[in-house]
């Protein structure tokens, strides 16, 4: 399971990113240069993981990640000025952030939840 959903958001996070330099309002995120440059090794790491690398390098990277993930999500809704400043964001609200701080929080659910799968 973990293997799959490595391969799964590995591509999926290479293809945003990618996107995101010509899109940066793709799907109403807020997507800047460092944004995609994060999403693009974070897709690269798990493609690789998914696809050349071990089960439980699998599970590792959906609890290490899937945790960073998750803490960057909640941050994004009570430090929304401070996740914006990391990412290069001019200040913004925290319900300017708030699409970018749900799919934060969701993928990070959905790693964790993973990693715990036999």
């Amino acid at each position: 399971m973990c293997k799959t959903l490595c391969r799964i958001i590995g591509v999926a996070l290479i293809l945003v990113g990618l996107a995101g330099f010509a899109w940066p309002m793709l799907l109403g995120l807020h997507l800047t240069t460092i944004h995609d440059i994060v999403h693009l090794v974070t897709g690269l790491i798990a493609s690789y993981v998914g696809f050349a690398a071990s089960v439980a390098m699998a599970r590792m990277f959906c609890l290490v990640f899937g945790g960073a993930y998750l803490l960057l999500g909640i941050l994004g809704f009570v430090a929304p000025g401070l996740v914006a400043s990391i990412l290069g964001h001019p200040p913004v609200s925290a319900g300017e952030l708030a699409p970018d701080n749900v799919l934060h929080v969701l993928l990070g659910g959905v790693l964790l939840a993973a990693a715990k799968k036999p």
